[in-house]
Parts: C-alpha cells; structure tokens; sequence
C-alpha cells in the first residue's frame, strides 16, 4: 500500500497496477514534504512489483 501523508488517503493498494501517473503523484508529494510510511522504500527509488 501506498499513502501519502497528507491527506493519508491510500493512493495505490495492493494488487492495483502502478500507473506513470500514480506514481508521478506520490514523488512529487515526496518533493514537497509528504511523508510515505508504508512502502519498504519510502523515498520511493524502487517499487516491488509482481508480474502477472
């Protein structure tokens, strides 16, 4: 799960495809101060994924 703080609503859950745009949104939360707790790496460098 992914949950920028704020507003700490979950902006991808588990299982849900990883979008250019979702992704784009949570790093450029990163950059403006948003705080990510629930990703193994909260600086978001690297996503785990699994490929169907």
């Amino acid at each position: 799960m992914i949950t920028p703080y704020p507003p700490g609503a979950p902006a991808a859950l588990p299982g849900e495809v990883l979008t250019r745009e979702v992704l784009d949104y949570v790093r450029s939360g990163l950059a403006a101060g948003m705080q990510i707790p629930d990703p193994v790496d909260p600086e978001l460098k690297s996503v785990r994924v699994v490929v169907r």
